[in-house]
């Protein structure tokens, strides 16, 4: 392990660490009702993905190419554009919950799928959090897929610089070149299936405030998993 690896392990204890031993702090973000994240949830959002998911960026790079920053990458501007992802999947996350527990209420019988989604874990509980992650997954996440594709590309076409997040984005130019046998095949076909509605199924288990930050987290895991795969092709 090298110096570099030591320092990037010091930077996750740094962020960590803290809501583990101060319960104090744990409650002023996660506290429902009284906690940051119930206060302003799309703020806590956008911080969340702001740095776990560019911890995650990094990491991949890291797998990758050996370093953890590369000439171009744009490491700023993608955390930048993580955040504002995180805020329309915490946006997500209300919509189709509530949305689903509507469907579940006036459709397929339930007498209060709200209060069994907040309840103890049960079949019932898992397969509300399942009805979610599977409407969320197929309605939202090939949108949402295809726009990270899109903006990534763009801050690769701006070579990572800092204007990228100012320069109008060639969205006529950058969907119509993308790789959508690769798109379909793989990001949708396979990671979808596989990967996210397993994944959003245990996540929608948890309470509320936890979810974004677990999306997060599953963002990082995703792509240490894709960087992997990459590696070895």
């Amino acid at each position: 392990m090298k110096s570099k690896d030591l320092l990037y392990i010091a930077v996750l204890l740094v962020i960590f660490v803290p809501f583990f031993v101060s319960k104090d702090l744990y409650d002023a973000i996660f506290a429902p009702k009284v906690g940051l994240y119930s206060r302003f949830p799309l703020i806590m959002a956008f911080i969340k993905f702001f740095i776990l998911a560019t911890i995650g960026e990094l990491l991949g790079l890291r797998i990758q190419t050996g370093n953890y920053f590369k000439k171009g990458f744009g490491i700023f501007p993608h955390a930048v554009v993580w955040g504002f992802l995180g805020v329309f999947i915490a946006i997500a996350f209300i919509i189709f919950a509530d949305g689903t527990i509507s469907f579940a209420n006036k459709v397929l019988g339930f007498e209060n799928a709200g209060a069994i989604l907040a309840g103890p874990l049960n079949f019932q509980k898992i397969f509300i959090a399942f009805l979610i992650s599977t409407f969320l997954n197929l309605i939202f996440a090939p949108v949402f897929m295809t726009i990270h594709k899109i903006t990534d590309t763009h801050i690769n076409m701006n070579k990572g610089s800092f204007k990228s997040l100012f320069t109008p984005i060639k969205v006529k130019e950058i969907i119509t070149t993308m790789n959508w046998k690769v798109q379909w095949d793989f990001v949708f076909k396979k990671t979808i299936p596989i990967f996210w509605i397993p994944a959003q199924t245990i996540n929608f288990c948890f309470p509320e405030q936890y979810r974004v930050l677990n999306a997060a987290i599953l963002s990082v895991i995703l792509g240490v998993i894709l960087a992997f795969a990459n590696l070895k092709k």
